[in-house]
């Protein structure tokens, strides 16, 4: 049966990897015209063009995109969204999800994808997590991002969690940057990424379900930096125990 259903397999990858990149090559130009206007606005006018990618290319390779509001905020103060981290595929879905304008932290080495590369320099805040200084770099970005009254998304897993427990041990750079600024952070779990695209091995994509579930923030009004460990184990157990509920 495995040796019949392989060549359908095949046939679907190659065609999710023809719209994947037929989208991206629609909206370059695009993207490349906006990166002129600047890191923040021109950054603001790029996600609204992957917003579109992202919109295009999940419903089109059957992978249906299912939001749950356990909190739903109608300002625009920026949060801090602090999102599980599984695969790959959890990237593509954040630029259609979460709430514009934002800018996600992401691992430098991407920016050496060929054309992908050019798009993810200008969206994304690259850090080099194997520079001290680099790292320093990125974390006065996002700060600077936030006071632009831009949100940020962190993995603070810091990547992708291949083990068997719901997460992995947090990083402390979300929390930092949320009591440095005095900015809410908001959980959010991706349930079914790993079910979609397991081990991040792109021959291993497969239509079907994605969820995503928005927490109520966690406040840091008045915490100081002696708070980061308490406010660190609070997020994560917030989250954990959601995890635990759907599994």
């Amino acid at each position: 049966m495995k040796l019949l259903l392989k060549p359908i397999q095949w046939v679907y990858i190659l065609y999710a990897s023809i719209v994947f990149v037929g989208v991206m090559l629609l909206i370059l130009p695009f993207i490349f015209l906006a990166s002129f206007l600047g890191r923040i606005r021109g950054g603001n006018v790029i996600y609204y063009f992957l917003w579109f990618w992202s919109r295009t290319w999940f419903p089109a390779v059957g992978i249906v995109v299912k939001r749950i509001y356990k909190y739903d905020r109608k300002d625009k103060t920026p949060f801090i969204y602090v999102v599980n981290h599984s695969t790959y595929l959890d990237a593509a879905l954040a630029v259609g999800v979460m709430r514009l304008p934002f800018r996600p932290l992401g691992k430098i080495e991407m920016q050496k994808i060929p054309l992908f590369g050019f798009i993810y320099k200008h969206a994304v805040v690259a850090v080099d997590r194997s520079d001290a200084k680099a790292r320093s770099r990125s974390v006065r970005e996002l700060i600077a991002t936030i006071r632009e009254g831009v949100s940020i998304l962190i993995f603070p897993e810091g990547t992708t969690n291949d083990t068997d427990k719901p997460l992995t041990t947090f990083h402390n750079g979300a929390f930092r940057i949320a009591i440095e600024t005095q900015t809410a952070l908001q959980p959010v779990l991706y349930l079914d990424c790993m079910d979609r695209l397991p081990q991040s091995k792109v021959v291993n994509l497969n239509p079907g379900l994605c969820r995503i579930v928005y927490l109520p923030p966690v406040s840091v009004t008045g915490m100081t930096m002696d708070d980061l460990p308490a406010l660190k184990q609070q997020v994560f157990d917030i989250m954990e125990k959601e995890l635990l509920s759907y599994r």
